[in-house]
């Protein structure tokens, strides 16, 4: 490190907490997080060096795509070994996916990558921003009595719940309790303190060097079944030029038709390598 103060890098993406409003035409607009202590001066309490980097143009995350999930690994890579910690600001409808796609794309990594965003953009009075914000920071930046991160691993921190990324699912457009982690616990829990759950996060072994990944296969479609759901649209997925995979979202505990077309469909699509 080339400071004693922890460091954190931000990174900002687009989506609505990097919004204020124009105080002339009323319009949001994206900051610059070149200034950022002077939208959130809460941050100078912390003694965290603190960088930015967004990006140019912002994307809405609904625009969210591959490619820009290597960026951000790249981004992360590159900067590795000068900041301890790594806030990634974003919007909400598809970071879960990224947060999901990271945790897999940083192989052996070891500090912490902290997703977050807002329901209200960061310059309107009631948002939510300020304090997704805060908190992400500080805790990018928490080690242990060891001078260890405390959470080595890629998560996203919305109103007061810390969940591990690949676990989450946003489930509310309004509310700004917008995430939940239905099939693991959170990994701490805000309020006067931070409560951590040491054991359910991660032990990483520190003596691994991080190994990005950049490269994803697109050829890959997610098939939800339905109730009545007709042979000829499943044909027409499985059938698509170039598919190397299918998820299939099926009933409950993954049940899913007995029907012989169905079955058949499924047999021949893996004969296919699919």
């Amino acid at each position: 490190m080339t400071t004693e103060y922890p460091s954190v890098l931000l990174i900002y993406t687009g989506g609505t907490i990097g919004m204020i409003e124009n105080p002339e035409t009323g319009a949001l607009e994206n900051f610059n997080f070149d200034h950022l202590m002077k939208h959130v001066p809460e941050l100078k309490r912390f003694n965290y060096r603190i960088s930015s980097y967004q990006f140019d143009p912002p994307i809405d995350s609904s625009d969210m795509e591959p490619s820009y999930w290597a960026k951000l690994v790249k981004i992360i890579n590159y900067n590795y070994d000068y900041f301890d910690g790594f806030v990634i600001l974003h919007g909400t409808d598809t970071m879960a996916y990224t947060a999901s796609a990271l945790s897999f794309m940083l192989e052996n990594l070891n500090k912490p990558v902290i997703l977050t965003g807002s329901q209200l953009p960061i310059g309107t009075l009631r948002t939510d921003g300020k304090e997704n914000l805060i908190t992400a920071i500080e805790i990018a930046a928490a080690k242990n009595s060891d001078g260890m991160p405390i959470v080595p691993e890629v998560c996203i921190f919305f109103e007061n719940h810390l969940m591990r990324g690949n676990r989450t699912t946003k489930i509310n457009a309004e509310n700004f309790n917008a995430f939940r982690s239905f099939n693991y616990p959170a990994l701490a829990r805000v309020g006067i303190h931070i409560k951590y759950e040491p054991s359910l996060i991660l032990k990483r072994d520190a003596a691994l060097p991080l190994k990005p990944h950049y490269l994803f296969d697109a050829n890959v479609v997610i098939l939800t079944l339905f109730p009545g759901i007709q042979q000829s649209i499943v044909s027409a997925v499985l059938h698509v030029p170039g598919l190397k995979a299918v998820v299939l979202k099926t009933f409950g505990s993954g049940n899913a038709p007995q029907k012989e077309w169905f079955i058949r469909e499924l047999k021949e699509a893996t004969e296919r390598g699919i």
